[in-house]
């Protein structure tokens, strides 16, 4: 087993050895950020900030100079007192405007995801042809039956589920790639 200072080195050069040194820290990274912040979505945010940061600068990782696990605390220590900077620099802004702080509810956060997967679903409907378009339209979001969408459009209903067929298949590889 390669030490994380290897893991480290080989990182510049093969990813897979950056996701093994993410795999052996994250937990322990985590913890770091919400024993602090105590929001699991905060410290998430915090913990993703400070492995991109730690992937960026790998190459500037020396070994000897101090433990890798060392460095990784430090960036961390260093994105906390970000983040800790940028939320005071906020809170006096608001204070200043009269503004009370955002806070978001679930039912609120449930909201904005279902927005988000709106867009997303109708970017997706958009990259259909219009055939398929039209015919996933009329049978998933109008709920109406094969036969009078085939009557409709002057097709066989044959058609109308092979395009309804494939235009999922297409959504479902589009909505995929950007759930």
């Amino acid at each position: 087993m390669d030490s994380d200072e290897q893991l480290l080195a080989r990182a510049r050069r093969d990813p897979s050895a950056f996701g093994e040194f993410y795999a052996r820290h994250e937990r322990a990274i985590f913890r770091y950020f919400y024993r602090r912040v105590q929001h699991v979505e905060v410290a998430a945010d915090l913990c993703a900030e400070c492995f991109a940061a730690a992937l960026l600068g790998s190459e500037r990782f020396r070994a000897g100079d101090t433990p890798a696990v060392g460095w990784l605390f430090g960036i961390a220590r260093n994105v906390m007192g970000r983040s800790a900077e940028r939320r005071r620099v906020e809170s006096r802004a608001r204070a200043r405007l009269r503004m009370r702080p955002l806070v978001l509810e679930d039912e609120t956060l449930a909201a904005l995801e279902r927005i988000h997967a709106g867009q997303v679903l109708a970017d997706a409907m958009g990259h259909l042809s219009p055939e398929q378009a039209q015919a996933v339209q009329a049978r998933i979001v109008d709920e109406r039956d094969y036969e009078d969408i085939a009557r409709e459009l002057r097709t066989s209903e044959a058609v109308v589920r092979k395009r309804v067929s494939r235009g999922l298949d297409s959504l479902r590889r589009r909505v995929g790639d950007n759930a």
